[in-house]
C-alpha cells in the first residue's frame, strides 16, 4: 500500500481496476513484500499470483526457488491452473539448460520437488518449454502461461 502526493489517482480509463486498487487515497499495488531485521524491503511475489490448493496457499516463488535448485533448470515459472478436486493445482513451465534438453523429464522434476517441499506445494504438472515468455522488462508473462 502506498500513499503520498506522487502516487497515481488510478488507471487510465479502467474504472473497475482503479476501484480495486485505490481506496481512501491509498494505492494497493498487489505486491507481497517482507522487511528484514535491518529494515530492507523485499518484493517477494504478487497477490494475484497466489495459488489456492484445497485451501492451502502456495506462492509461485516458493516452488520456482525449489525448481531452480535442479541443475538442469534454466528458467521456471509457476502458475495455478483449474483443478476439479483441489480448486487449483500447481503447474510449472520449465526451460532447461541446453545440454539437458531431452535428458530430463517432467516426472523427474516433479519427483525432485516432491522430495523438497510440502505435499500441497509441489507441482502436479510440469511442462517443458524452450523459453518462458517474458515482458520487455524480463518479467514472466504468467497470464499468458495460464
Amino acid at each position: 500500500m502506498l500513499a503520498g502526493p506522487g502516487i497515481t489517482d488510478g488507471y487510465w480509463q479502467k474504472t473497475e481496476e482503479t476501484a480495486n486498487a485505490v481506496k481512501n487515497g491509498r494505492f494497493f499495488t498487489g505486491d507481497v513484500a517482507k522487511i528484514d531485521a535491518q529494515g530492507w524491503c523485499y518484493i517477494v511475489d504478487r497477490k494475484k499470483d497466489l495459488i489456492n490448493v484445497s485451501g492451502y496457499k502456495v506462492w509461485p516463488r516458493d516452488v520456482e526457488d525449489v525448481l531452480y535448485q535442479h541443475p538442469a533448470v534454466k528458467e521456471a515459472a509457476v502458475v495455478g491452473v483449474p483443478d476439479e478436486y483441489r480448486g487449483e493445482t500447481v503447474k510449472a513451465f520449465v526451460a532447461l539448460v541446453d545440454d539437458q534438453k531431452d535428458k530430463v523429464t517432467p516426472a523427474e522434476l516433479i519427483s525432485f520437488c516432491k522430495q523438497k517441499m510440502a505435499a500441497f506445494k509441489y507441482p502436479r504438472i510440469v511442462e517443458i518449454i524452450d523459453e518462458v515468455p517474458k515482458t520487455l522488462t524480463g518479467k514472466f508473462l504468467r497470464r499468458q502461461l495460464r
